[in-house]
């Protein structure tokens, strides 16, 4: 079948340019969030996993994460972010199922992130990055 909108596919590298900057803003936000306002509710599941230190663990998670978005914002490392994004989001997917209390977002919400950052893995940063397919 033909595609409908030919010209459009000119811009084919903005898709991945887009995903990029919401998944960068997002992540960034929720890491900025770990050090903020959703510190205690992390706190808490992290003990509830058995995960200890959990105040420094959830420090060094939240300064992975926010610099992971950051890196994605910008369009540096963009591959390797998503693939830490990644590892990231399937664990908060895990924290999710098994703590679905302590945690005020849904289960949907790490998934879409989830599948964001698998599609980066595998497109690359899109446009006006400073990542550079080989």
């Amino acid at each position: 079948m033909l595609n409908p909108f030919p010209e459009l596919l000119a811009f084919s590298q903005l898709g991945p340019f887009i995903l990029r900057l919401v998944l960068g803003i997002i992540i960034l936000d929720l890491g900025i969030l770990k050090f903020k306002g959703e510190k205690s509710r992390w706190l808490a599941s992290f003990e509830a996993l058995g995960i200890r230190p959990a105040d420094l663990m959830l420090a060094i998670y939240a300064f992975i994460q926010a610099v992971a978005g950051i890196l994605l914002v910008v369009g540096l490392y963009t591959q390797w972010a998503a693939l830490v994004m990644i590892i990231f989001l399937g664990l908060e997917l895990g924290v999710e199922w098994r703590a679905r209390e302590i945690l005020k977002r849904d289960l949907s919400f790490y998934l879409l992130l989830f599948v964001i950052a698998l599609s980066l893995l595998v497109t690359g940063a899109g446009a006006f990055a400073f990542d550079i397919p080989l």
